[in-house]
């Protein structure tokens, strides 16, 4: 795929919601955008159609509402943007090491986008604070580079589930992706095996024991068995990868790092973090031939939420 919507993070969408208390010594952007580039001069100034790789963070008074440290630096194309009140201003003045302030106005940004989320008032300053990784040239480079911080990540997270198992005394067989399962009965009938329908009942838990969804009882509004077809990609790659060491019949526990499951993109109104590990209790009631059916559903009759890593993984 060429687009790089795909492998992106919405750093414009982002930076709309970002904040500061001191404006001495900044300059302005035609749109008004307050701005502080700290550099050395050395490397070259990025050019349109290369990609900034960034650390930051986003402020409002003293709270942080995102920012990249303890996850993973996220990516952004450099363009010819006009006077749109949005930090991508200043992205085509920035190098390699070089370090920004961006200060926006909340009652300025109300005038050029409307309505603003609730907790940001009229007379707040936004800001968003960020360094300069990298510049790439081209996409086939950022693509490679991307994949490795994920691949990194990963072996993070299954390093960090190995400690909570072994704290816990848990015995689990590890696949060759990276998911841990337990087995407690392996079951009888028809394997899991690729392109079979297997239709699970599950209750899922982050590491910190809360529950975010069941279908084990109507607790949660649904109590259907969910149903996917293995190797089609229908639920979490954890899931698929995890449900292949059961049978009809088989009960266990699944232990998925984050990005086996959603990664830095959890379903929107998760009660779990982006890059949260997460479990599952499983149970195999059923394993049949797949029928020809609309795309998978969601037990309470929505859309599939983003596949683990969102986007990211899609560049494989």
């Amino acid at each position: 795929m060429k687009k790089t919507s795909t492998i992106i993070i919405g750093l414009a969408l982002l930076f709309t919601f970002s904040g500061c208390s001191n404006a001495g010594g900044f300059k302005k952007t035609k749109s008004g955008i307050l701005y502080k580039i700290i550099s050395d001069g050395k490397n070259p100034i990025v050019k349109k159609g290369q990609f900034l790789k960034v650390n930051y963070t986003q402020k409002i008074r003293d709270s942080i509402l995102s920012t990249s440290v303890g996850a993973l630096p996220t990516y952004a194309p450099v363009d010819s943007v006009g006077a749109v009140y949005n930090p991508s201003e200043i992205f085509s003045m920035l190098r390699k090491g070089d370090s920004a302030v961006v200060v926006m106005l909340a009652d300025s940004l109300i005038k050029k986008q409307g309505q603003l989320p609730p907790f940001i008032h009229k007379k707040d300053k936004l800001t968003l604070t960020l360094k300069v990784v990298d510049i790439f040239t081209n996409e086939e480079d950022l693509r490679k580079d991307q994949q490795a911080l994920l691949d990194e990540k990963k072996k993070s997270e299954i390093k960090d589930i190995e400690n909570y198992l072994a704290s816990k005394n848990i015995k689990a067989q590890k696949t060759a992706k990276g998911v841990f399962v337990v087995i407690d009965t392996k079951g009888d009938g028809p394997a899991a095996d690729s392109g079979k329908a297997v239709h699970v009942k599950y209750k899922g838990q982050t590491f910190e024991g809360k529950v975010f969804d069941s279908n084990l009882d109507s607790s949660f509004g649904h109590a259907d068995p969910f149903v996917l077809v293995i190797g089609k990609r229908g639920a979490i790659e954890g899931w698929d990868d995890g449900l292949r060491l059961f049978n009809k019949g088989g009960k266990g526990k699944l232990y998925i790092p984050s990005m086996l499951a959603y990664g830095p993109n959890p379903p929107q109104g998760s009660p779990f973090k982006a890059f949260e590990n997460l479990m599952f209790d499983i149970e195999v009631v059923d394993v049949t031939e797949p029928k020809a059916t609309a795309p998978p559903q969601m037990p309470n009759g929505q859309q599939m939420p983003p596949l683990p890593g969102g986007a990211a993984t899609q560049t494989r």
